[in-house]
């Protein structure tokens, strides 16, 4: 008889990254840093991300999560600095928009960016006053189907 093995028992989030000001100045601005390795037979279902502490020290804190060649795949554009403390926001990227009349979907998710090889997701940080955070924290969250795992 089959047995069943549940990868993702929780519901929650299956990875989980934490970055606060001096992270982000390290990364520098309009650089990328790899955050996460999504392992081969695996996709993405969510992504979220919440700015736990609010920043300070500058005004144009713009964060993108994505992979190579489409920084903004799964989180776009969104301003840190002016988000709501402790208010997240969920797959924002341009992985997740519909294109009109291709998938219909009744229930459930449809996960995004399935893999067959090892590949690396980033974080993007553009600000024009980088240098001058003195305090910010965010949490990026992703919810990975690896379906991998069991072959």
């Amino acid at each position: 008889m089959p047995s069943l093995t549940v990868n993702e028992s929780t519901g929650d989030f299956t990875h989980v990254v934490k970055l606060n000001y001096l992270d982000l100045i390290a990364i520098g601005t309009g650089n990328t840093k790899n955050i996460l390795k999504l392992p081969a037979g695996s996709a993405v279902d969510l992504v979220g991300i919440i700015n736990t502490v609010d920043f300070a020290g500058s005004s144009s804190v713009v964060i993108d999560v994505g992979y190579s060649g489409a920084a903004t795949a799964f989180i776009a554009s969104w301003d840190a600095d002016a988000a709501t403390v402790m208010l997240p926001v969920f797959n924002t990227g341009t992985d997740f928009v519909q294109a009109a009349g291709t998938t219909t979907i009744e229930g459930g998710s449809l996960p995004v960016k399935a893999v067959s090889s090892a590949t690396d997701v980033q974080l993007k940080i553009t600000d024009a006053a980088l240098a001058s955070l003195t305090a910010g924290e965010i949490v990026v969250g992703f919810r990975v189907i690896n379906l991998g795992r069991f072959a």
